[in-house]
């Protein structure tokens, strides 16, 4: 059972089957029911699923909370870190709904082609590994194949800082930056990605696996992935403001890379990378001004350009 905010959208997915505003051209399986009474949803429910942006996680959750029964799981799909906090979301799950198992599931796994019947796999991540293994075989399917793994702090940060990188590699796409520019973009995103997740409590394995290399591959490539499209546009020209405009999906690296560059600071963590996408992200800074050097045209050669690897 699906809670959705908006009645309308409720009456779409019950009546025909569809969500033509996010997943447009694809069907839903009939059997999925939808309603727009929080309670309903809520109340019955064996395990709940929060697929919320992080900006909006805790007032929903809080809403959840009321209805909720005692220690029902709670499984996040969000991947992104919360303003001002910094916490993680299944940080907010322990302060908000304390003594509900609370979990991860992340990966490359990208909605449309789920829908569309492509093979997938994901990673489900909580502490407690009986949970683990009851909500594993919840997921698990023939083409979503599912894996545990208890590390939640380092599943969690690969989500959210992935999607700053991704970015990264839009503007590559945006500037015109051939294959070689947007792999070695993408590869020491990764290291920068492995080096602040390790130093916040993350195992480095995590981070060369599904839950971080795979899905930092799959959204720094696909053509589905909102924040290589935020990246694309603004390497494009298009401030950031109109590129927010156009779209009617959250790109959680925008508001994460001014979580990530932070903690960076806090952890003494250098991430080049990273800090260039918060500036042309919150600071006026062009997708030009932080590849000079990097792309054909400009001057300078890797040692002057903006992005420095390390």
């Amino acid at each position: 059972m699906l809670w959705a905010r908006r009645p309308e959208l409720a009456e779409e997915i019950n009546t025909h089957h569809t969500n033509e505003r996010y997943l447009p051209g694809f069907k839903l399986h009939p059997n999925l029911r939808c309603d727009p009474d929080l309670h309903d949803v809520v109340s019955g429910a064996d395990v709940i699923v929060m697929g919320v942006p992080s900006q909006g996680f805790r007032s929903a959750l809080e809403e959840v909370a009321q209805h909720a029964r005692a220690w029902v799981p709670v499984v996040s799909l969000t991947k992104g870190l919360e303003q001002g906090s910094q916490l993680r979301m299944t940080q907010i799950i322990n302060e908000v709904m304390p003594g509900h198992p609370a979990g991860v599931l992340t990966g490359p796994n990208l909605a449309k082609e789920i829908l569309a019947g492509d093979a997938a796999a994901a990673v489900l991540s909580t502490v407690d590994p009986i949970v683990a293994e009851q909500l594993q075989g919840i997921f698990h399917m023939n083409l979503f194949r599912v894996y545990t793994n208890p590390d939640v702090v380092g599943c969690e940060l690969a989500g959210a800082l992935k999607n700053v990188f991704a970015i990264a590699a839009g503007m590559a796409d945006g500037l015109g930056a051939g294959d070689n520019t947007k792999a070695m973009v993408i590869t020491r995103g990764l290291a920068e990605l492995s080096r602040l997740g390790e130093a916040m409590g993350g195992r480095f394995a995590t981070f060369s696996g599904l839950a971080g290399m795979g899905d930092l591959m799959a959204t720094c490539m696909s053509r589905q992935s909102r924040n290589r499209y935020v990246g694309e546009q603004l390497g494009l020209g298009h401030s950031i403001e109109e590129v927010i405009e156009s779209m009617n999906m959250v790109a959680e690296g925008v508001k994460t890379s001014r979580v990530v560059v932070s903690l960076a600071e806090e952890y003494g963590i250098e991430m080049p990378i990273a800090s260039e996408v918060y500036s042309v992200c919150h600071e006026g800074s062009t997708a030009t001004d932080a590849y000079r050097g990097l792309v054909k045209g400009q001057t300078g050669g890797l040692e002057h350009s903006s992005l420095k690897f390390r």
